[in-house]
């Protein structure tokens, strides 16, 4: 199985490279379209700051390829942020696979620390990204931003409010927190999107 990540200046990347080379699959970090569109899989990782990269992205024109690519393809963190219609971060238009907007956590009480970081259990499981999990397992976030719960949503998590852990619409799925960085939690998760 050919799996591609996305190197799209980023950070992050290879702890997704070396969760997946535990799973025994060797991924291939590239920009290169060619490559990129005969993947079996795509995943979409990141951390980093909403504008910045979206600006990137659009330079080397790889915001289109990814909108249009037919595989499955997963989106992480800031992957999954930018695959949303618009972030509160930088004012920043975004790929809009989902439409639904990033929103900036707003604390209410001295308690809420932003950003959002730590273990949290996962509520509302809805798909094949989750099989073989119970509700209420703990996988890792760290975020500012957050997404609203949307028709899209296919987990979710609390911190402040409800919001979407995890998205998913046709070939796109994404996880707000990181499977990397989960266990052995994230170790299933992604051996399920690797199954898909």
């Amino acid at each position: 199985m050919s799996v591609v990540i996305i190197d799209y200046n980023a950070g992050n990347i290879y702890s997704v490279v070396h969760a997946l080379r535990r799973l025994g699959i060797n991924p291939v970090v590239t920009a290169d379209k060619e490559t990129i569109l005969s993947a079996d899989k795509i995943i979409f990782p990141g951390v980093g700051e909403s504008k910045t990269t979206m600006d990137h992205l659009r330079s080397k024109n790889l915001d289109q390829l990814l909108i249009g690519v037919k595989q499955p393809l997963l989106g992480i963190c800031l992957g999954m942020q930018l695959m949303c219609k618009f972030s509160e971060e930088g004012g920043t238009e975004c790929l809009g696979i989902f439409d639904v907007p990033v929103m900036k956590f707003r604390p209410e009480k001295h308690a809420d620390k932003i950003p959002h970081m730590g273990w949290n259990t996962l509520m509302n499981l809805k798909s094949d990204l989750y099989k073989g999990l119970a509700e209420n397992e703990s996988v890792y976030f760290v975020h500012s931003y957050y997404v609203p719960l949307t028709e899209y949503t296919i987990a979710e998590t609390s911190y402040i409010q409800n919001f979407s852990a995890s998205l998913q619409k046709d070939n796109f799925y994404a996880t707000q927190f990181h499977p990397e960085k989960s266990g052995k939690i994230g170790e299933v998760i992604l051996k399920n999107f690797l199954e898909l």
